[in-house]
C-alpha cells in the first residue's frame, strides 16, 4: 500500500501516518521523498500484508492525496495510477521530464583532448548544454579500446565547463569509478556535472545498481538490458530507487536477437509508450547503438534519423546519440557517429518530430502548418 501526500505536505502529517501504520501487525511504514520540477513528494509505503489495513483510515488524514493497493510489481518506479503526473527531476540546472526533449550527443568513448574539445565546441555552438562521453568502456573483446579511465576526468571536465556542458552521461562499471567521477567533478572551478550510466552490459549487476542508487547527489540514466526482458530491466531500476536515488532516466537502445542484420540491434522504440504507462521514469532512446550504422534508406535519410523518429513521436523525452568531429579516427563506434555536418540537420530533425508528437497529443490539426520552429529544451 502506498499513501501518496499532497505536495509539500508538512512532516506533521507524515508522522501521524507513520504512527497510524505501526498499531497494525507485521506492517512496517518506509519514507520516500521525490524532488520534482515543480513540488517535492511524500509518499508513505507500507511493507508488509496489507490486505487487511483500511484504506480509508489514511485517505481522511490531512495531507493525504490519495491511497493506491499496489498491484504492480514496481513499486517505487511504477506508475500507479493512470491519473499520475510523472514527477520529473532537475540537476545542474538540465530538466529531465516529459515536457521536452533533451539531446546528449557525442563520444562514445573519449580520445584525445583536440576532439572532445571540438565536440563540446560543436555542441555549444548549437546551443546543446548536454552531452555523453564515455571515459570507461566495457567491450566485447578484451582488445579493444577500453576508455581512458580516470586519467581524462580533469581535462574532460575542463573542457565540458569551458564550453558550457551542464550534463554528460557516462558509463560506470564498478563502484570505484563513482568515487573517481565525484572527485573529479570537485575540483575547483568545475561547473559540469555527470549521469551516471548503467550499461546494458550491467543491467543485472545488482551491487553496481545498488551502489549507484546509494549516492544521491548524480541522476542515473539506465540502459535496458540487451538480452533480458523488459520486466527484467524495470526491477533492475527498482534496485536502484530501492537504495534511495529515484532520479532515473530509462534507455531504450536496442535489443540482442537471432535475426542478425539489418541493424547491430533490434529496434525496440516501440517500448516507449509501455514504460512510460508502467513507470513514472522519464525515457530516453539511443538510435546509435540500436541501428550501428549510417546508411541511408532511399528517401536520403540515415536509418538513425528514422529511428529516433519512431522513439520520439512515442512520447520518449532524451536521445543518447554518437557524434564525433572526425569519426574516422574514433577509437569506438566511429561508423555509427553523426558527423559535424549531419549534426543540425539532426537537431532540426528532432525538433519536427518533437513538434508533430506535441500537436497530435494536444489535439491540433495537421494541416496547421509548420509556423514558428519552437526549439526543444536542447535540440
Amino acid at each position: 500500500m502506498i499513501i501518496a501526500f499532497e505536495p509539500e505536505a508538512p512532516a506533521s502529517a507524515v508522522a501521524a501516518a507513520e504512527l497510524l501504520a505501526t498499531r497494525y501487525p507485521g506492517i512496517t511504514p518506509r519514507r520516500y521523498v521525490y524532488t520534482g520540477i515543480e513540488h517535492t513528494i511524500t509518499e508513505l509505503h507500507l511493507l508488509g500484508h496489507t490486505a487487511n489495513v483500511p484504506a480509508e483510515l489514511f485517505e481522511t488524514l490531512p495531507g493525504v492525496a490519495r491511497v493506491v493497493r499496489v498491484s504492480a510489481r514496481y513499486r517505487l518506479v511504477g506508475r500507479h495510477d493512470p491519473r499520475e503526473k510523472s514527477f520529473g527531476f532537475s540537476y545542474n540546472g538540465v530538466t529531465f521530464d516529459d515536457s521536452s526533449v533533451g539531446v546528449f550527443a557525442g563520444l562514445c568513448a573519449v580520445d584525445t583532448p583536440e576532439h572532445t574539445d571540438r565536440t563540446f565546441a560543436t555542441l555549444e555552438a548549437h546551443g546543446l548544454v548536454t552531452s555523453r562521453a564515455g571515459a570507461y568502456k566495457p567491450r566485447t573483446s578484451p582488445y579493444d579500446f577500453q576508455g581512458l579511465g580516470s586519467a581524462c576526468l580533469p581535462w574532460l571536465f575542463e573542457l565540458a565547463t569551458k564550453h558550457g556542458i551542464r550534463v554528460i552521461a557516462m558509463e560506470v562499471t564498478d563502484a570505484r569509478h563513482i568515487d573517481e567521477i565525484m572527485s573529479a567533478l570537485a575540483a575547483p572551478g568545475i561547473t559540469t556535472g555527470v549521469m551516471l550510466q548503467v550499461g546494458t552490459r550491467n543491467a543485472q549487476n545488482f551491487e553496481l545498481l545498488k551502489q549507484v542508487g546509494r549516492q544521491k547527489t548524480l541522476p542515473v540514466l539506465f540502459k535496458r538490458g540487451m538480452g533480458i526482458t523488459l520486466d527484467e530491466s524495470i526491477h533492475a531500476c527498482e534496485y536502484i530507487a530501492g537504495e534511495g536515488n529515484p532520479n532515473i532516466v530509462f534507455c531504450l537502445r536496442g535489443v540482442k536477437t537471432h535475426l542478425g542484420d539489418p541493424h547491430r540491434n533490434l529496434v525496440d522504440f516501440a517500448h516507449v509508450p509501455v514504460v512510460r504507462r508502467q513507470t513514472r521514469m522519464p525515457v530516453c532512446i539511443d538510435p546509435s547503438h540500436s541501428v550501428g550504422s549510417l546508411r541511408l534508406a532511399p528517401d536520403g535519410l540515415p536509418d538513425i534519423f528514422h529511428v529516433t523518429g519512431q522513439g520520439l513521436i512515442a512520447g520518449a523525452s532524451m536521445v543518447l546519440v554518437d557524434f564525433h568531429p572526425e569519426p574516422d579516427q574514433a577509437l569506438c563506434d566511429g561508423p555509427q557517429a553523426l558527423t559535424t555536418a549531419m549534426l543540425p540537420r539532426y537537431l532540426g530533425y528532432v525538433r519536427r518530430v518533437r513538434r508533430a508528437y506535441e500537436e497530435l497529443v494536444a489535439g491540433q490539426p495537421e494541416d496547421e502548418g509548420d509556423g514558428a520552429d519552437r526549439s526543444t529544451r536542447s535540440a
